[in-house]
């Protein structure tokens, strides 16, 4: 079934390559996705498919296309177009690092490092933390920091390891541990974001920008945590890391509804009509994947987490993915971006798609994704 899966999503991504003709898909709307410029936070996801289908399959037409979207994130960097906010590891990861790691290429590792650069712009030393959103100083979105940085991280962790430069890995962990400190709660849920003061630094305190209350657990945010805290300990060998990502996946696993794939907020009422986000199962099912790789085999935990692991996925194959509905350019259905804020709040979503193929592919063939590379796996296939 993962087979049939990847093969049919690949078909998807094939045809869309000429559809968007040089635009990013971002959210769906009734079967189609939304197209934009390279101008939000979501535009890595596509040429991070791309690669992915070009690992698995070889095929080059994959990786041309892939290669003309990293020109538009040369232009994105050397014009500093809407990069006023943390996600530049989510942008660069998937789109000058993939074809470092996938090609060798020495402009997009040269690219790469330059995005690394410019998201080291936005410590705040202050306070000890990467700003989320908006430019130092911002009144509205100063002092914020929210779990989905820790997906941006592997771009500074990477960086240090190609330069040997420490500024990259002491920004990144500190980062890290102000995340696992302030945003995960004692009983391993997480609030989206947390503000402190950002002229001194002082911890003010929890609260979230899309969950359902201050005081929820968004569900995406929990994925975030689960995959971020794994590749957290992958680069540093902390094994708080490796405890806390174990602890937020199996709060997540516990708290899925019977199909085993989460509503939007953990803590919204559930009903028929609840919004489900078929984004975070499958960002946790990539997560799953690398928390798995460093747990010893008798962890207690580890059977139930590979159970979880599985459901999941066949979950989301059986009844979110897009395989009945040939004209559907999106992978996964029932995906939610921002359901307090009304939009797109179950449709496609490029994130999801990324997640949902990289998860299939990496339990199919071991394709695991661009978040980190040893060396020896750099510059495979020309």
């Amino acid at each position: 079934m993962r087979k049939q899966a990847i093969e049919d999503a690949m078909k998807r991504i094939k045809r869309n390559i000429n559809s968007f003709n040089g635009k990013f898909p971002h959210v769906g709307h009734h079967g189609s996705y939304e197209r934009i410029e390279n101008e939000d936070w979501t535009n890595g996801f596509w040429p991070g498919m791309l690669w992915l289908c070009y690992e698995y399959s070889g095929d080059r037409v994959y990786a041309d296309a892939a290669r003309k979207v990293t020109e538009s994130f040369q232009r994105r960097l050397d014009s500093n177009t809407v990069l006023d906010h943390h996600d530049i590891g989510f942008l660069y990861s998937l789109s000058a690092k993939a074809e470092w790691f996938v090609t060798g290429n020495e402009d997009a590792r040269a690219l790469a490092l330059r995005a690394a650069d410019k998201l080291l712009e936005r410590w705040r030393e202050a306070g000890q933390y990467i700003q989320a959103w908006g430019p130092a100083g911002d009144e509205a979105q100063g002092g914020r920091i929210i779990i989905d940085c820790l997906l941006n991280l592997p771009l500074l962790f990477w960086a240090a390891n190609e330069t040997g430069e420490e500024r990259f890995r002491r920004v990144a962990l500190k980062q890290a541990e102000q995340s696992r400190r302030y945003l995960v709660r004692g009983d391993d849920s997480s609030y989206h974001t947390f503000i402190f003061n950002q002229h001194n630094g002082e911890p003010i305190g929890g609260t979230t920008h899309q969950g359902y209350s201050n005081g929820s657990t968004w569900t995406r945010g929990q994925a975030w945590g689960v995959y971020g805290f794994a590749l957290a300990y992958r680069y540093t060998g902390d094994q708080a890391y490796l405890d806390t990502s174990k602890r937020m996946a199996l709060y997540f696993i516990r708290h899925l509804p019977e199909d085993h794939v989460a509503y939007w907020d953990f803590n919204a009422p559930a009903g028929p009509d609840t919004y489900r986000d078929s984004s975070a199962s499958a960002i946790v099912a990539s997560g799953l994947q690398e928390l798995l790789e460093h747990l010893p085999a008798a962890d207690p935990d580890a059977d139930e987490l590979r159970e979880g692991l599985m459901a999941s996925v066949h979950s989301l194959i059986e009844h979110y993915s897009t395989m009945d509905d040939f004209a559907a350019e999106g992978l996964l259905k029932h995906g939610s971006y921002y359901v307090r804020g009304n939009l797109a709040p179950d449709d496609f979503t490029i994130w999801g798609d990324y997640y949902y193929l990289e998860a299939l592919m990496r339990l199919e063939r071991g394709i695991r994704g661009y978040w980190y590379a040893p060396q020896s796996d750099q510059g495979g296939q020309g």
